[in-house]
């Protein structure tokens, strides 16, 4: 068992965006049809839950294996969605995702176990989340967007002028 991924029964892989690093979201004339529905996705994400403690997962999947054949019971699923973080951002708290079927090479499933499955995709992600905490990720992300924020200040709001 070489393989690091044969030990796994769940993969979940996300981008973040820490909506605080967000301010206004404005939607380009000429954005594609794509591209205007997934920052008008992000905008409703910060209208509904705010900046603080939110942070928006996307291009993310979640994938479970129900044998330790790929080609034999594994399922995908898509998932974007806004995650809610404690008060210190230390633990996930909760999570609102758009959760889709991908694939699947299960020739058993039936309806309920894909729903099953879809509900399961928000545990994994939580748990997910808190790994990614621990790692530190989300502490250097944080980092950087305080050094941005404070060099923001610092220049009276204008960084990056004449690079």
């Amino acid at each position: 068992m070489s393989n690091d991924r044969l030990g796994r029964w769940v993969e979940v892989k996300f981008d973040c965006l820490p909506l605080r690093s967000v301010g206004k979201v404005v939607i380009p004339d000429d954005a594609s049809p794509k591209l205007a529905e997934k920052l008008g996705r992000i905008q409703a994400a910060i209208e509904h839950h705010g900046t603080h403690n939110s942070y928006y997962l996307h291009n993310a999947s979640c994938i479970f294996h129900l044998t330790n054949d790929p080609a034999i019971g594994m399922f995908q699923f898509n998932f974007e969605g806004v995650l809610l973080t404690d008060g210190k951002d230390m633990k996930s708290h909760s999570c609102e995702l758009l959760v889709d079927l991908a694939r699947e090479t299960c020739g058993w499933v039936n309806q309920s176990i894909v729903n099953w499955l879809s509900e399961s995709v928000q545990r994994a992600v939580l748990v997910e989340f808190d790994r990614y905490i621990n790692a530190g990720d989300l502490t250097k992300t944080l980092e950087r967007l305080e050094a941005l924020q404070k060099a923001s200040e610092d220049s009276g709001g204008f960084v990056g002028m004449y690079l």
